[in-house]
């Protein structure tokens, strides 16, 4: 045999491709997984959290290939502002110049070689035999070139070189040490009080938060389940929320509690300020409660099982059908049959105003509360994102309010702490209207230290172990 036939690069030859004879699978499934779930993040603007573990189940990858493809995937996204930091100063022109196609692989590499045990060696090599399969040999040879650059030194090492200088900019060193936009990095020192040009260590606690794994919490639908059911299945007692438990290994999806429909995943956050609207004294009746925007339906299954043990009924509203099904899906069976689930425009009420007793608005937001579990979002949303979603919030919020009777109350609620779409949307609503009282919302989460901002509440990642949800609660006049 001649050194031709043996190249690597020429496909030997076989016969006759059977009918129905699956392709190969790829001898990297990890990798190559990985690489096409962040090309789909950047591409057409997919979801990581549904992307991988639908690719994952499709092609029957498990085990450490399956640990390995999420630690590449969510490692990678969440360190990206680093990375291409990084890779920016190992190119010979721009970074942006790069081929779409090759970007995802060498940040791909770059994860493995400056925050991963794996050996540089392997990782490169490894890296460029996948870039060979998804973007030709030309292309991989660039990315080996590249990726030999950024292995000649570690990651403690490349920051000095490619973040800012702290002293002259501090918050533009932490929004490239911590992976941000530097715009993000600003709304959020600004939700934390902290100033530009002053100490920003709680804002680079938060930052580095948003760069750690969160851990699964665990909801007992309540009259479905208890949490004593999730703890004898291998969950811990949660912190705060009295229907949580929190879930230190393995797939929520093994539990049994979960394959019934009796449990789910959602964040303690998440749960508490569902519960602290249930908690504000009402007078007179508290028979109706509505969920407006109660998709995918985490609140929803709460809000349903509390008011079926309260004799209540919640009407569950989602403008998108296919939402809407996974809303009836999380509200199935709730004590008493006590939620409905109706597809609905809330900035166009299918209800007569005045209605009902509790309503719930969790408002579309720019998500920069849930940064940990989506960390593509920082990624995806623009500095005009929030100018942009702020003209729904403050429509919904009205028409919350608008269908609270006298002396009932609204919870206007947003994965988010940017000041643009939390108090300064409760303060623009309540400057038109003279027919609300602000409700203390701390008083309603006693559970929850350190959460009070004035009359809201905000959780936050590094103080809370949560998401960092916005509540305000309102009561009508």
């Amino acid at each position: 045999m001649n050194d031709r036939s043996r190249s690597p690069y020429r496909p030997a030859r076989r016969g006759p491709k059977r009918r129905g004879t699956p392709p190969p699978a790829p001898k990297d499934p990890a990798r190559r997984i990985a690489y096409e779930v962040l090309r789909a993040v950047d591409a057409r603007d997919a979801y990581a959290n549904l992307l991988l573990p639908s690719l994952l189940r499709e092609r029957g990858v498990t085990g450490r290939d399956a640990a390995l493809a999420t630690e590449l995937t969510y490692g990678t996204l969440r360190r990206q502002g680093t990375y291409d930091a990084i890779l920016d100063a190992c190119v010979d022109r721009s970074l942006r110049s790069v081929d779409a196609e090759v970007l995802p692989v060498l940040r791909l590499g770059a994860h493995q070689l400056l925050a991963t045990k794996i050996p540089p060696h392997a990782a490169v090599s490894a890296t460029v035999d996948v870039a060979r399969k998804v973007v030709g040999h030309h292309r991989a040879r660039f990315a080996n070139a590249v990726l030999r650059r950024v292995s000649a030194r570690g990651l403690e090492e490349w920051l000095p070189i490619v973040a800012p200088d702290r002293a002259a900019d501090p918050l533009g060193h932490l929004a490239v040490v911590h992976s941000h936009p530097r715009w993000m990095a600003e709304a959020l020192a600004a939700a934390l009080g902290d100033a530009p040009d002053g100490d920003l260590a709680e804002t680079e606690r938060l930052l580095a938060a948003h760069n750690e794994r969160p851990r699964v919490t665990l909801l007992a639908k309540p009259g479905r389940a208890a949490v004593a059911d999730l703890i004898g299945d291998g969950a811990t007692e949660a912190r705060y929320s009295p229907h949580a438990a929190y879930l230190p290994e393995g797939d929520p999806g093994a539990l049994r509690a979960v394959r019934q429909g009796r449990a789910a995943v959602q964040d303690e956050a998440s749960q508490m300020v569902a519960l602290a609207l249930t908690r504000v004294a009402v007078e007179g009746s508290d028979a109706r409660w509505l969920d407006m925007c109660a998709g995918p339906g985490g609140k929803a299954a709460l809000l349903g099982g509390l008011a079926g043990q309260r004799d209540a009924r919640l009407l569950a509203a989602e403008v998108q059908p296919a939402r809407a099904r996974l809303v009836a899906g999380a509200v199935e069976r709730s004590v008493r049959d006590a939620a409905r689930t109706v597809v609905a425009d809330s900035t166009r009420p299918a209800w007569r105003a005045g209605a009902f007793d509790r309503v719930l608005v969790d408002a579309p937001c720019t998500g920069m509360g849930a940064l940990r579990r989506r960390p593509e979002a920082r990624w995806r949303r623009t500095p005009g994102t929030a100018a942009e979603l702020a003209p729904l919030q403050r429509d919904l919020l009205h028409r919350a309010l608008d269908a609270a009777r006298s002396g009932g109350v609204v919870a206007y609620v947003t994965c988010s702490p940017h000041l643009a779409e939390t108090r300064d949307i409760v303060a623009a609503v309540r400057a038109e209207r003279s027919d609300t009282e602000p409700v203390r919302a701390a008083d309603h989460l006693a559970e929850v230290p350190d959460v009070a901002v004035g009359d809201h509440a905000q959780f936050w990642p590094h103080r809370h172990g949560t998401d960092a949800m916005f509540l305000a609660l309102l009561r009508k006049l």
